[in-house]
C-alpha cells in the first residue's frame, strides 16, 4: 500500500462520525422501510338519487391501496360524519359509505373520503349527493289557442318542478301515442319544451299535450290538453320571418357536444342558415332538424366564436348573434410523484395545471390545508415526511394529485453481489459505476490497486460517484475501489478492469436498387475480442428495425457469429432510405451503412383546386407528385358529392384520357348546383399511386330543374278540402336555390287550371281549401318543380277526388253500466250519416287522471255498443263517444259517468270438509267475509272438470256446500270461488279421484285435517 493511501485511510478513521439516529422516526431507523401511504384506487362520484327509486340506499365508493391498510373517515360539507351515532343512516362497508333510507332534508351535500395509515392521510375528491325528481303537471285546464291559418303559433310546455335539468320533450296530438313529427314547419325546443309552428294550417287543429321525460329516471309526465283552433282566412296572408327561438351565449367544455337552437315563424316557412362570423364553420358541425339546430360535436378551443343564424322567406328576414365560448376542466401538465429524499437535502414539489380559466393551486399535507403556494424545501427534516396533495381548481371542477414524501437517512451500503469484471475497449471509453444506498449523499474517492486517483485529462470522478476513463490502454487494467462516506458511516466496493480489443467492420452493406414488391438483401460482418459477445442491429433512417413486429418485410440471418444478412421482403416505397448495420458488444459498437432505392407507383399529386366552373363541368389544376423513379403515364380524376355518402366515383373528363405530363383537366357530366370535392390519382408502369388530398368543396352553377315529382295523387282529407300528394324531388335534382313546386289542378269538366306555388322543397302534399267544393268531386292534378332559374316539366296528370264531410253529429243516448270491478258496457244510438267509418270511445278516471292520459277504443260503424275492460275497481270514469271517417272526427257526445264495482274478496273460500255420500261427493267451505272495500257475496261458483278435458261444468249455489256426482274413474278438479257484483274472487281447488279416494289440495290452504276426515269416512 502506498504512503498516500495509508495516510488517506488514517485520516478517514480519525474523523468523528455524527450520530443523528436519535432524531430519526422509529419507522425510519432501518436501512429500508417497508410499506407505503394511501393511494386512491376508487373515489366517490356525483350521485343523483331518484326519489322514486326502489333502492333504499346510496353507496359512495372509496378504496385506497395502502400498506398497512388504510382507515377510512367521511366528511359531509367539511364536517366529519359520526358513524357511531345511534339511529344514524350512515354505515361503512370497507371504505364505502352507505346511506340507508336517504332523506332529501338530511343527506344532500358534498361528501369526501379520508384514508389514513402510519405514513399519512389523503382526502378524496368531493362528490355531491342530490335527489332527482319530476313532479306532475298542474291539473289546471289549459286555455284554447286561436290562430289564423298562415300565422305562426307557440304552445308553451311549462314543465313541472324537477331535478336535474336536461329534460327531453315531445308533443302529442289528440291521441297517445300519436306524437307529432318534427319538420321544417314544426319544432320542439329541447331547452324550454315549447312547440313552435311556423305556419299554421288546418291539419294543425286538435288537442296538444306536452310529454316531459327525466334523464335520472324512466318517468314521463303529460300536460293537460291545449286546444289549438285554426281560423280559416281567405286569401291566406303571408308574414315575414320572425325568429322566436334564439340560442343564448353558450359556454361549453372541451370535448362536450353543443346544440344551438334557432327557429322562426313566417309564411312561407322560413329557411334557417348558419354561419360563424369571421371564420369558416367548424369541420365538426352538423345542421339538424331542417336547420333549426346547429350541432357541434366534441368542441375544441378553435370552435369558439360568434355564431349567427338567419331566417329567410320571400317576405323578409330576421337574424340573431350569440357567442360560443369553449373552456376546459383542469388538466395536469406536471403532477407530483411519490419520492424518497435525503435528510437535509433541498427539494421542490412541482405541480402545474392548465385549464380555462387558469386553475388555482392549493396544497394539503395529511389532509390538512397548507398556507403556501409552492412546496419548496431548502433543508428537509423528518417532519416533512407525509402524504401531500396538490389540488387544481377552476369554476368547472377540481383535480387531485397525490404523492408521498419520505425523508430518509442511511449510512453508505453497497449491494451484496458478485463483483464481475468490468470490460473496456482498447482506445475506447469506460465508466465504472459507484451506486451505494446512502443519505445524505456521500463523498466519493477512488483507488486503482494501491494508488489513490484524482481527476485528470483521462480520468474523471462524477458527482454520482462513477469513474470515467478515456483512451483506455492495457496499462489501465487492475482493481478499482470506490470509497463512499457520509455522516452516518462509510463503505467501499472493488471491481476488476480488463481491456479488450476494439470491434471493427470487416464487410459493409452495399447499395441496392429494386422495384416495389421485390426482395433484396444486405450483408454485414465484423471482428471482435473473444472475451465479448457480438450482436448485429439493423436500422432504417436512424430507427431500429423491429424484426418481430416487421417480420413481414424483414428477416435477419446469422452466417456464423460475426456475420449478419438482412433479407428485405416485398419491398415497399417506405423502405427506401439509409440502412445501417451496427455491430454491438458489451463494451463498444461500430456502424456501417448503405442506400436502398425503391422504384414504385407515383406519389400523391398536390394542390388540387378548381380553376373555373359551369353548371355541369369544372376545370381542375394540380401539381405533380413524386414519380418514384418511373415516369407518370396517366391521371385518373375522382369525385365525391354531397349526396354520395363518402363513396368516391371516377369522373368523366375532357379529354377522356389525361396524359402523364398534364396538370389540368375538365370534368364533365356533373349535376348543377351540387357541392363536389375532387381528387387526382397518378399511374405509371409500376402501378397506381395514392390519391391526392381532396380539393376544397365547391358548387357547380345553377340550372333549370328537369325532374318532375312522381307518384302524384291524393284525395281524402278534411271536409271541403282537396288534398294533392306527390313524392318530392330528390335534393340532387334541385339544380338551384329557391326550389319549390307548382301544383296545378281543375275539376275534370273545366278547362282552366288553377296554379299554386309551394315553397318547401321537402313538401309532400298541398291542401286546397274551398267551402264551395262539393264532397267527392273529381279533379285532374299535376305538379312540377321550379327554382330561381325557372320551371321544369309537369308530371303526368292524375285523377283524384275531394274530401268527404266529417261527421257533423254527436252520438246520442250514450249510456253506460258497470259490469264488474274491471269491466263496463257502453251503448249509443248510431249516427244517421252514411259515411261513418266507426266510433271512438274515450274514457279516463274522473279525479285521478287527466284527459291527456285518457284511453281510447274504437268500434265498427255497424256497432252501437262496446265493452270496456281493464278498468280500476271502485272508480268513477268519464266516457264520451264520437264518430269518425277519413275526413276526421265528429263532435263528442255528452260525457257520462260510470262507477265501477268494488273488487271481489282476494281470499279463497276455506274448504272444511269433503265427504262421500254414495255416488256423490259433498264439499263444504267456510263463508268468505268481505272487507269494507270489497263487494258483498252473492253466492259461489263451482267449476267441475276432468283433468286434461278443456270443457268444464259450472255450478252456482248460494249455500256453503255442494254435492257433485262421484266419477267412476279418472281424476277431476273442483274449483270454488265467491261470486260478487264486482266479479269472482280467489279460487280454492281440490282433486277428486274416481273410485272413492279423494285426496285434497288447495291453492291457498293445504290442510292435513281434511285428509284425516276423508280417511275416517272411508
Amino acid at each position: 500500500m502506498s504512503n498516500t493511501l495509508r495516510l488517506w485511510l488514517l485520516v478517514q478513521e480519525m474523523i468523528p462520525t455524527l450520530n443523528i439516529s436519535n432524531t430519526t422516526p422509529g419507522w425510519l431507523e432501518k436501512d429500508e422501510v417497508n410499506g407505503f401511504g394511501p393511494e386512491f384506487e376508487q373515489q366517490p362520484v356525483d350521485t343523483i338519487y331518484p326519489e322514486e327509486s326502489p333502492e333504499s340506499k346510496i353507496i359512495m365508493s372509496c378504496r385506497a391501496r395502502a400498506n398497512p391498510p388504510a382507515i377510512y373517515k367521511w366528511k359531509l360539507n367539511d364536517m366529519e360524519i359520526d358513524l357511531s351515532e345511534e339511529g344514524s343512516h350512515y354505515s361503512l362497508s370497507g371504505g364505502n359509505l352507505v346511506i340507508s333510507n336517504p332523506l332529501r332534508t338530511e343527506h344532500v351535500g358534498k361528501y369526501s373520503c379520508l384514508a389514513t395509515n402510519m405514513f399519512g392521510t389523503v382526502v378524496s375528491q368531493e362528490a355531491s349527493v342530490q335527489f332527482g325528481y319530476l313532479d306532475f303537471f298542474s291539473l289546471e285546464e289549459r286555455g284554447i289557442v286561436h290562430v289564423k291559418e298562415g300565422q305562426g303559433a307557440v304552445l308553451l310546455c311549462a314543465p313541472p318542478p324537477h331535478f336535474p335539468g336536461g329534460l327531453s320533450f315531445r308533443w302529442m296530438l289528440n291521441d297517445f301515442p300519436s306524437f307529432i313529427s318534427l319538420d321544417k314547419r314544426r319544432f320542439v325546443s329541447q331547452i324550454t319544451g315549447n312547440l313552435y309552428i311556423s305556419k299554421v294550417d288546418s291539419s294543425d287543429r286538435g288537442n296538444y299535450s306536452c310529454m316531459v321525460s327525466s334523464p335520472s329516471s324512466s318517468k314521463s309526465v303529460f300536460s293537460n290538453y291545449i286546444p289549438l283552433k285554426s281560423l280559416a282566412e281567405r286569401p291566406i296572408r303571408k308574414y315575414p320571418a320572425d325568429l322566436r327561438v334564439k340560442f343564448p351565449d353558450t359556454t361549453a367544455l372541451v370535448g362536450q357536444n353543443v346544440t344551438l337552437e334557432c327557429f322562426a315563424l313566417g309564411n312561407p316557412v322560413p329557411d334557417i342558415h348558419w354561419r360563424r362570423m369571421g371564420k369558416e364553420m367548424p369541420y365538426n358541425h352538423e345542421v339538424r332538424m331542417a336547420g333549426a339546430q346547429l350541432y357541434l360535436h366534441n368542441v375544441q378551443f378553435d370552435d369558439s366564436g360568434t355564431y349567427r343564424c338567419e331566417a329567410v322567406n320571400s317576405k323578409g328576414k330576421d337574424f340573431h348573434y350569440a357567442n360560443v365560448s369553449v373552456q376546459a376542466f383542469p388538466e395536469w401538465v406536471e403532477r407530483i410523484r411519490s419520492t424518497e429524499k435525503d435528510i437535509y437535502s433541498s427539494f421542490t414539489m412541482s405541480c402545474i395545471a392548465k385549464g380555462e380559466p387558469q386553475p388555482q393551486i392549493r396544497w394539503l399535507k395529511n389532509g390538512e390545508p397548507m398556507d403556501r403556494t409552492e412546496m419548496r424545501f431548502s433543508r428537509l427534516k423528518f417532519d416533512d415526511s407525509g402524504m401531500y396533495q396538490c389540488i387544481a381548481e377552476n369554476r368547472h371542477g377540481v383535480i387531485f394529485a397525490n404523492a408521498e414524501l419520505r425523508v430518509i437517512a442511511l449510512a453508505p451500503k453497497f449491494e451484496r453481489r458478485s463483483q464481475k469484471n468490468v470490460l473496456a475497449p482498447k482506445n475506447g471509453r469506460v465508466v465504472i459505476e459507484c451506486r451505494p444506498k446512502a443519505a445524505p449523499r456521500p463523498t466519493f474517492f477512488w483507488s486503482k490497486d494501491t494508488e489513490l486517483l484524482s481527476n485528470s485529462t483521462r480520468v474523471f470522478i462524477w458527482l454520482d460517484g462513477s469513474l470515467e476513463i478515456l483512451n483506455v490502454t492495457r496499462a489501465d487494467e487492475g482493481r478499482y475501489t470506490c470509497f463512499a462516506e457520509n455522516d452516518l458511516g462509510k463503505a467501499n466496493s472493488t471491481r476488476p478492469l480488463l481491456v479488450t480489443e476494439s470491434t471493427k467492420i470487416t464487410l459493409a452493406p452495399s447499395n441496392a436498387d429494386v422495384n416495389v414488391g421485390e426482395n433484396t438483401w444486405m450483408q454485414c460482418a465484423a471482428s471482435h475480442d473473444p472475451l465479448v459477445d457480438i450482436t448485429f442491429v439493423w436500422s432504417l433512417d436512424g430507427r431500429e428495425i423491429d424484426l418481430h413486429k416487421d417480420s413481414a418485410h424483414f428477416e435477419s440471418i446469422l452466417n456464423g457469429s460475426s456475420n449478419s444478412k438482412l433479407l428485405i421482403k416485398n419491398v415497399q416505397l417506405k423502405h427506401a432510405g439509409h440502412f445501417a448495420c451496427t455491430a454491438k458488444t458489451q463494451v463498444d459498437n461500430i456502424t456501417a451503412s448503405a442506400h436502398l432505392v425503391v422504384r414504385g407507383p407515383p406519389g400523391s399529386p398536390g394542390g388540387v383546386r378548381i380553376l373555373n366552373k359551369t353548371d355541369k363541368s369544372v376545370t381542375l389544376q394540380w401539381s405533380r407528385g413524386a414519380d418514384h423513379h418511373s415516369p407518370i403515364s396517366k391521371y385518373t380524376i375522382q369525385y365525391i358529392d354531397q349526396f354520395s355518402k363518402e363513396v368516391w366515383k371516377t369522373a368523366t373528363t375532357s379529354p377522356a384520357d389525361v396524359e402523364g405530363n398534364a396538370e389540368t383537366a375538365t370534368v364533365v357530366n356533373l349535376f348543377p348546383w351540387t357541392e363536389y370535392e375532387f381528387r387526382v390519382i397518378a399511374t405509371n408502369t409500376l402501378g397506381t399511386g395514392d390519391p391526392s388530398r381532396p380539393s376544397p368543396k365547391d358548387r357547380t352553377l345553377e340550372s333549370v330543374p328537369v325532374v318532375a315529382p312522381s307518384d302524384v295523387g291524393g284525395g281524402g282529407g278534411t271536409s271541403r278540402e282537396l288534398t294533392i300528394t306527390w313524392t318530392p324531388v330528390q335534393p340532387q335534382y334541385y339544380y338551384g336555390t329557391n326550389f319549390g313546386y307548382i301544383v296545378a289542378f281543375k275539376p275534370r269538366e273545366e278547362f282552366e287550371w288553377k296554379r299554386v306555388a309551394v315553397a318547401d322543397p321537402g313538401a309532400k302534399h298541398y291542401v286546397h281549401k274551398d267551402p264551395t267544393i262539393p264532397p267527392l268531386t273529381e279533379f285532374e292534378v299535376k305538379v312540377k318543380a321550379y327554382n330561381s332559374q325557372g320551371e321544369g316539366p309537369y308530371s303526368l296528370t292524375a285523377i283524384i277526388y275531394s274530401a268527404q264531410d266529417a261527421p257533423y253529429e254527436a252520438p246520442a243516448n250514450v249510456e253506460g253500466r258497470a259490469l264488474s270491478a274491471t269491466a263496463a258496457t257502453i251503448s249509443w244510438i248510431s249516427l244517421s250519416q252514411s259515411n261513418i267509418d266507426g266510433y271512438q270511445i274515450k274514457y279516463w278516471r274522473n279525479h285521478e287522471d287527466s284527459e291527456g292520459g285518457a284511453q281510447r277504443v274504437v268500434a265498427l260503424a255497424m256497432d252501437n255498443h262496446t265493452k270496456l275492460e281493464g278498468l280500476r275497481s271502485n272508480s268513477e270514469y268519464l266516457v264520451e263517444v264520437r264518430g269518425y271517417n277519413s275526413a276526421g272526427y265528429g263532435p263528442p257526445s255528452k260525457r257520462i259517468k260510470i262507477h265501477t264495482k268494488k273488487p271481489p274478496p282476494d281470499r279463497p273460500p276455506k274448504i272444511i270438509s269433503t265427504k262421500l255420500k254414495g255416488k256423490f261427493v259433498n264439499i263444504a267451505w267456510e263463508q268468505v267475509e268481505p272487507l269494507n272495500n270489497e263487494s258483498s257475496i252473492d253466492g259461489y261458483r263451482v267449476l267441475y272438470k276432468q283433468k286434461g278435458n278443456p270443457v268444464p261444468t259450472l255450478y252456482t249455489t248460494s249455500k256453503k256446500y255442494i254435492e257433485l256426482p262421484l266419477p267412476a274413474d279418472g281424476e277431476y278438479v273442483v274449483e270454488v270461488r265467491a261470486h260478487t257484483e264486482g266479479g269472482d274472487g280467489a279460487v280454492a281447488q281440490i282433486s277428486v279421484q274416481g273410485g272413492g279416494i279423494i285426496p285434497t289440495v288447495s291453492l291457498r290452504v293445504s290442510s292435513l285435517l281434511l285428509v284425516v276426515l276423508l280417511l275416517l269416512n272411508i
